[in-house]
């Protein structure tokens, strides 16, 4: 459960914002989407390893 402390006289909207980066931050709508749909392994295996091939070449443009 998440718990957003309000101070004395603050802002409603301000203590919506906090609400919603807390949720945001706990990754329950990620985490729920993610769950949406079955990747097969080796899908799965194929994308981290088009990432980490991205990342080797931005590495490589910085030096």
């Amino acid at each position: 459960m998440i718990i957003v402390p309000v101070k004395e006289g603050e802002n409603i909207e301000r203590a919506l914002k906090k609400f919603k980066r807390k949720y945001e931050k706990t990754g329950v709508v990620k985490e729920l989407r993610r769950r949406q749909q079955f990747d097969k392994p080796s899908e799965v295996k194929r994308l981290k390893m088009e990432h980490a091939i991205y990342v080797q070449k931005l590495q490589q443009a910085e030096d």
